[in-house]
């Protein structure tokens, strides 16, 4: 999701919930401490220089159990942080605390955002020799020669 995206979404919710991808809610107590930009500026396996950019949301849970986080709130704080940080409409990258900080896309269900897991991935699978996944076919789909086609014998070459 976009900055641009969860602010439309704020706009219909009376409550903000996130859900973990094993399906356990965060806790309602939930803050969100950060809202920034974040630049990755790196060259890949392949030798490429390439930058990315997020928008990013840091959730945090602690023992003040009455704490609930508003979406009126939510949104003032992204376009606070909009306008402060001159963000563009950026992808979302949200960071949780599980056993170690977990960073995760984001999406919405209709009633919750849900954190969906990343995966790592090569971006220079060409210059770095990993073999293209090729298609798996299924003998019964290859098609057999027709007349139309070439066989030997046939004149047609």
């Amino acid at each position: 999701m976009t900055l641009s995206e969860v602010k439309n979404k704020l706009n219909t919710l009376d409550k903000i919930a996130f859900e973990l991808p094993n399906g356990e809610l965060v806790p309602s107590h939930f803050h969100v401490t950060e809202v920034g930009k974040i630049t990755k500026h790196f060259i890949d396996c392949g030798g490429t220089v390439r930058q990315e950019e997020v928008a990013n949301f840091q959730l945090w849970s602690t023992n003040d159990y009455d704490h609930r986080l508003h979406p009126e709130k939510l949104l003032h704080i992204i376009e606070l942080s909009e306008k402060v940080l001159e963000l563009d409409d950026l992808e979302i990258e949200v960071e949780y605390q599980g056993n170690t900080i977990g960073k995760y896309g984001l999406e919405f269900n209709g009633k919750h955002f849900l954190l969906v897991t990343k995966q790592t991935d090569c971006l220079a699978k060409d210059n770095c020799g990993i073999p293209q996944e090729k298609p798996k076919m299924k003998l019964s789909e290859i098609q057999t020669p027709s007349a139309s086609s070439c066989t030997p014998n046939s004149g047609c070459c």
